[in-house]
């Protein structure tokens, strides 16, 4: 090899030294000292689509709250997961009027920053459907004006009975803890318009849904009955053991809860309602079904005195008997019972479907109320109207050569279990449903 060969294979390989070790010594001595999980998160939207940033920023874990209420535990999300961006849907919402207006339009914060606390500095505001007197209805302001005295917002009812019970006229005069508790048990249901349009309820564990997509109609499954489980999704499905789904669910074509209630009825009137069924917007049976009165003999005889799910429910969920924190004394259980009408002021029947509600004597003995001295002054045994409709039931169908009422009326003590009779209730719920035990009441060709 010459001279010149030389000199050119010497300065080659002081060349690839030089290079491996620049190479070691960058690695040995990396320039960025921010950690890659965090590059261009500089923005809301930047944030809240990277997954792993968000794990990396999230506040440490703490061990999920119990949901409490008639529900039990709710299902956990870690909190990366309640408010990760993640799915088709967030670029439906960054092109949508809600997202064009930008994230501190709703939540008030600081964009365009790359530090978490910053960013949430500036009044930031969670969920900003909690304050929608603030926020929804500066653009939804006839819909914010009806709903917020709404069943869904408020659940007067509920609220109504629980101050009756206590002795008292008014929610508002029971105790702060009181209130608590009900709020943390009992209310946990009650929407705000995100519950429904964007992100899950509480109930189901929180968070967003659909990658902060607004929804003009709520996913049966993923709000609706999230909420509405045990005494709407339960039935309407077909869940309980031995029942099938409901007839609109089957026939509507996967039949969505707005065929019957109307959003004009989910949204409210503006009216403060304290017992649902006096809702004027509720759906009728008779809106679609008309010409019942002398469609069969059935309806010939029994269209005044009978509610429909007398003779088109199938077996439903009862809640049993609620005790706030430490179990139910009466299990959630399947079953059926007929009972007096509590309701005829508002109902015309005479008989109806009962269900059993979650309420005893010592219910909120954790929230500042041992006993409820006015336990007594309603049923516990409620009007109801199961999601679990279907034409032919138990008690219609007869076998050939059989009477219309030959599995309904009593005969020789036959079908006495489908009635409401004191000895079916326990000890301390005898005085509360007197005026719907069917003692005494039932035709004497009965026996």
């Amino acid at each position: 090899m010459d001279m010149q060969k030389k000199i050119k294979l010497i300065t080659l390989i002081l060349i690839l030294v030089l290079l491996l070790v620049g190479c070691s010594k960058e690695k040995e001595n990396p320039i960025d000292t921010i950690d890659e999980r965090l590059v261009g998160t500089n923005s809301c939207v930047g944030c809240h689509t990277n997954y792993e940033a968000l794990k990396l920023l999230a506040d440490p874990e703490t061990p999920p709250e119990d949901g409490g209420g008639c529900g039990g535990a709710t299902p956990y999300y870690p909190p990366y997961d309640r408010v990760y961006m993640g799915s088709s849907g967030t670029q439906v919402f960054l092109n949508s009027s809600h997202g064009k207006k930008g994230c501190t339009y709703c939540h008030n914060g600081v964009d365009n920053s790359g530090d978490k606390n910053k960013a949430h500095s500036n009044n930031f505001i969670n969920n900003p459907s909690s304050v929608e007197n603030n926020k929804c209805q500066i653009c939804h302001p006839s819909i914010y004006r009806r709903f917020e005295n709404s069943l869904h917002a408020q659940g007067w009812g509920q609220k109504k009975r629980v101050a009756l019970r206590a002795g008292l006229t008014s929610y508002d005069q029971l105790s702060d803890i009181t209130k608590t508790g009900y709020d943390k048990n009992c209310g946990k249901c009650h929407a705000t318009c995100s519950k429904c349009h964007i992100s899950r309820p509480i109930a189901s564990g929180g968070g967003l849904l659909w990658g902060h997509e607004f929804k003009r109609t709520p996913n049966m499954r993923d709000n609706c009955t999230a909420c509405h489980v045990s005494r709407g999704g339960h039935a309407y499905f077909g869940e309980g053991i031995g029942t099938v789904p409901d007839v609109h669910l089957t026939k509507l074509g996967n039949g969505h809860c707005i065929n019957c209630h109307t959003k004009n009825e989910l949204h409210g009137d503006g009216v403060k309602y304290e017992q649902r069924y006096n809702m004027a917007l509720l759906p009728k049976c008779e809106n679609c079904h008309t010409g019942l009165a002398t469609s069969n003999q059935y309806h010939s005889k029994h269209i005044n005195d009978l509610s429909c799910s007398v003779c088109h429910s199938q077996n439903y969920n009862n809640c049993g008997s609620c005790h706030v924190g430490t179990g139910a004394r009466i299990p959630a259980y399947v079953g059926y019972k007929i009972g007096m009408n509590p309701i005829p002021q508002i109902k015309k029947y005479k008989y109806t479907v009962l269900r059993r509600a979650p309420g005893a004597p010592d219910t909120f003995e954790n929230w500042g109320i041992p006993i409820f001295t006015n336990f007594d002054i309603e049923p516990t045994f409620k009007y109801a109207t199961p999601h679990n409709t279907i034409e032919w039931t138990s008690r219609t169908r007869v076998e050939s050569g059989k009477a219309c009422y030959d599995n309904c009326h009593i005969i020789d003590g036959k079908n006495k279990e489908l009635y409401l009779y004191r000895a079916d209730l326990q000890n301390w719920e005898v005085n509360a449903n007197n005026s719907v035990v069917v003692d005494g009441k039932l035709p004497a060709g009965w026996n």
